[in-house]
């Protein structure tokens, strides 16, 4: 009988390699690609990128899984591959070659118009680059088909089986509870917060960062962290993971947490099961549960009261007197203080979510129709008043913030608020299956935590889906309950009690 599976996975082990390699052309343009080369990077990654399509689309692949399906457990490594390229396959097939060949030129040229314009402060370089892409995405949405929202394809890709329905009632269910509690605060007496506007050289800043992510589990080995304008985890292997941060020598947090946060999507990519390397498992089940990853390091380890009883001794000894006179508790009421941000990627987890929410109500306006491109920095800065009370004094620190629309990624953005409460889900559960999670952390050590993850989420790569492991995890589906509950204890022992 043939070997229908070995051909399979030997097929699948070629498409990776090609996104591999396409995966480090562009981890090379975000960090030390000179700005000269960007026409070329993009032919390059188009050729890339429609290869590996050819190969997963091809009458061949289509075969194989045809022979395959339904003949394996759909539990077992085997079924769990066939299972996840048949939904790759489907996907791609909906999709029209010369469709992905342009998607990926016109991401790696609005990648570079991005860079450009968030310098220049000039949304209009941008705008014509996002009027691309916003249409190609639109063309990627009705090749793959929907039956509500012509969103939820896009949402699919990022978040398997969820919908845009779900999203915006989760949305609508975490704001209720979560606006009052932002204006309770906002009324409330804050926690100085200066010290962490201090000046930290940026060499400093990289080595005690670097030294916290080693000793979370990090395997510099098989992975390294470097420079970019925007913040991003990639992978081309389980045993190649690299990591980016961003440093501002005024302030402390956005480079510190942030590498945290980086650290938490590596984390997880190092720790998959090695048996499914180079095939489609071998990556996060979804990005809500790699967000929760992130979050989970960032904010409830590397903000909790336990993990500076540990690092504040090291930090005042890599920054002296920046933090004479600084004690424990001043020092986590500073990174804990609550006030309406500009910057998304600096906010702090009570204001976080309704950054999201900003930023899924304009992906979805502009697909449906309803917002124009040219319209994007004014509701931008509508919404922003609306929901933080700031309006942005520029597009650099309005719609020019993030990345992700010149990645071509619409659909992404929920994803974040999904993994800020899948976090706090898993979290719980480790700290109650550990017993004495808290006092290892105030004591530096990360392996029980580590290895819980590892156990529970990690290792199965896209094996499991994201509600799978959430429900074998912590006993329960998604719930905002638990998070909400997080915040009001946390942030009543710092403002007063919450609603």
């Amino acid at each position: 009988m043939p070997d229908y599976i070995s051909e399979l996975k030997a097929r699948l082990a070629r498409i990776h390699d090609l996104e591999s390699a396409a995966a480090l052309l562009e981890w090379d343009q975000e960090t030390y690609m000179p700005r000269g080369a960007a026409l070329a990077r993009a032919e390059q990654l188009a050729t890339i990128r429609q290869l590996a399509y050819e190969q997963l689309t091809s009458d061949r692949v289509g075969a194989l899984i045809e022979k395959l399906d339904g003949t394996a457990d759909p539990d077992s490594p085997d079924g769990a591959i066939v299972r996840v390229t048949r939904r790759d396959y489907d996907r791609a097939t909906r999709l029209p070659d010369t469709l992905v060949a342009r998607l990926s030129k016109a991401v790696s040229l609005a990648k570079e118009a991005w860079k450009n314009a968030r310098a220049e402060n000039r949304f209009e370089t941008f705008a014509p680059h996002l009027e691309v892409i916003l249409e190609l995405n639109r063309e990627k949405a009705e090749s793959l088909g929907y039956s509500n929202s012509i969103y939820d394809p896009l949402l699919d890709e990022f978040e398997p089986d969820t919908t845009t329905a779900e999203i915006t009632a989760l949305f609508a269910q975490l704001r209720s509870e979560l606006v009052p509690i932002v204006r309770t605060i906002a009324k409330a007496e804050a926690p100085e917060g200066s010290v962490l506007r201090r000046h930290y050289p940026a060499a400093l800043q990289e080595q005690f960062g670097l030294e916290v992510v080693s000793d979370l589990g990090f395997d510099f080995t098989r992975g390294r962290q470097d420079l970019s304008a925007h913040p991003f985890t990639t992978r081309f292997s389980i045993n190649d993971v690299r990591l980016t941060t961003r440093i501002n020598e005024a302030f402390f947090a956005p480079a510190f947490f942030g590498t945290l946060h980086e650290a938490g999507h590596g984390l997880y990519e190092q720790g998959i099961d090695p048996s499914l390397e180079r095939t489609p498992l071998a990556t996060g089940t979804s990005l809500g549960m790699h967000e929760s990853q992130s979050r989970l390091w960032e904010n409830l380890v590397g903000r909790s009261r336990a993990f500076w009883a540990h690092y504040l001794p090291q930090l005042k000894h890599h920054f002296g007197s920046v933090l004479e006179g600084i004690d424990k508790e001043t020092f986590y009421r500073a990174i804990n203080r609550v006030q309406p941000s500009l910057i998304r990627v600096e906010a702090d987890e009570v204001t976080y979510n309704l950054h999201i929410m900003l930023r899924f109500e304009l992906e979805v306006d502009l697909l449906e129709g309803r917002l124009t491109v040219s319209d994007v920095p004014d509701a931008w800065n509508d919404r922003m008043h609306t929901y933080l009370g700031l309006t942005p004094p520029d597009d650099s620190r309005g719609a020019l913030q993030d990345i992700h629309w010149s990645l071509g990624t619409f659909g992404y953005f929920p994803t974040y608020t999904l993994g800020n409460l899948m976090s706090v889900q898993l979290f719980e559960s480790a700290a109650s299956s550990i017993g004495d999670l808290h006092e290892q952390i105030s004591r530096g050590q990360f392996g029980s935590l580590l290895a819980w993850l590892r156990d529970n989420v990690h290792r199965f790569g896209r094996a499991r889906s994201a509600s799978k492991i959430l429900s074998d995890a912590c006993g329960s589906p998604l719930s905002a309950a638990p998070w909400l509950k997080y915040i009001r204890t946390k942030y009543s022992e710092i403002y007063g009690r919450l609603p």
